[in-house]
């Protein structure tokens, strides 16, 4: 069970890897970035509407309302609307890295929330986590071979509000996936989400090859990411998820250099080292205690 929870979340991270360079790849055709987050909110919704209704899966009780609606906001507004800005501001490698602050704050808010225990090697995992994180973001890129880029604070600030945004899935997945199925929650969170984006974004004319990324970006990072992440995060707890998830900047990192030449410094490299020895702390701790407890 727990080594499909594994394979099920390493997928996602690799889907989610997917949303630097496509999203740039949108950017560059013409695209804004906030009207790029919401294409992606609202073509995901319909493959999750169609998912849900074709399931009989679209039923959601009256008082569950609220939590969802304000995981459309914050899930899905603030995090696709912050991490898309980061792209298009420090790009896609170092916003994706920045994302992954959010282990730090799963971590605080399992213990607070989910009254997750935090073991030795949890602590281990985030320290170096973080560790990672500020080498990445320290450290100067050089992107597309222009040279040295400078510190842009603003880039960096969204990454961080991503990060915060997007641990939340992992406190609201474990409060209310055992009671609805993936394809429930997203049937009425994104179209929230899309509420939330609308009045900061300005539809412009597409091309069809502008449409393609848009839809190949919809089906892959959010449909499809979502779909096998909340599968995971049903047979992990939410700090490990979290901190497995966080292979995902490593693979963005290696698909923004091939697709648009983007590349760290020695430091930056040093943090994404960490940050897979973070992951491989998680899997290793855990498996040493599986035999004391079931879930951590």
């Amino acid at each position: 069970m727990r080594s499909t929870g594994y394979l099920y979340v390493l997928c996602a991270a690799a889907l989610w890897a997917l949303i630097g360079p496509l999203s740039k790849q949108v950017i560059a055709l013409g695209v804004a970035p906030l009207e790029a987050a919401f294409w992606r909110s609202a073509i995901g919704w319909s493959f999750f509407a169609v998912h849900a209704l074709s399931t009989g899966a679209w039923r959601l009780e009256r008082k569950d309302a609220p939590a969802i609606a304000s995981f459309g906001i914050i899930g899905v507004s603030t995090l696709f609307g912050a991490y898309i800005l980061s792209i298009s501001m420090v790009g896609a490698a170092m916003a994706s890295v920045l994302l992954y602050t959010a282990p730090a704050w799963v971590a605080v808010l399992a213990w607070l929330t989910l009254g997750e225990q935090m073991h030795a090697h949890k602590l281990i995992a985030l320290c170096m986590t973080l560790l990672g994180v500020a080498c990445v973001s320290l450290g100067p890129a050089i992107v597309s071979g222009q040279g040295l880029g400078a510190v842009n604070l603003p880039g960096i600030l969204l990454g961080l509000l991503s990060g915060f945004s997007y641990a939340t899935y992992y406190i609201f997945g474990k409060r209310y996936l055992g009671r609805y199925a993936t394809p429930t929650l997203f049937l009425y969170a994104l179209p929230v989400g899309c509420l939330g984006l609308l009045p900061f974004v300005t539809f412009t004319p597409k091309s069809e090859e502008a449409w393609l990324f848009l839809t190949l970006l919809a089906v892959t990072t959010t449909y499809g990411a979502y779909s096998v992440y909340y599968a995971g995060l049903r047979r992990l707890s939410a700090t490990r998820t979290a901190i497995v998830a966080t292979l995902e900047p490593v693979l963005a990192a290696g698909l923004a250099y091939v697709w648009w030449d983007e590349r760290f410094d020695l430091m930056g490299y040093a943090g994404s080292a960490l940050i897979l020895a973070a992951v491989l702390c998680t899997i290793l701790g855990g498996s040493r205690k599986s035999g004391r407890e079931a879930t951590i």
